[in-house]
């Protein structure tokens, strides 16, 4: 479904997956970006994968954690820190 999206449409699904899913919090991780609702930051997602963690093994080491929100975690770090 999500295929069929014209690339604008799929630009604000990227965005609005992405707000609902990545929470900036004052005292919570240092105020850096978080995963929903959890103290896992977006930064140690992709520390993990730059060294060679592939999803599942993300996932079977966070199992709060869905595929989602390493699409997210990916997206916003494309979008607010390369």
């Amino acid at each position: 479904m999500v295929e069929s999206l014209s690339a604008e449409d799929y630009a604000l699904f990227q965005q609005k997956l992405t707000g609902r899913i990545i929470q900036k919090t004052a005292g919570v991780c240092g105020g850096n970006a978080r995963i929903r609702n959890t103290r896992i930051p977006v930064w140690t997602i992709i520390s993990l994968q730059n060294q060679g963690a592939g999803d599942g093994e993300i996932l079977e080491n966070f199992p709060i954690l869905t595929p989602f929100d390493l699409i997210a975690a990916r997206i916003y770090y494309q979008n607010n820190v390369l």
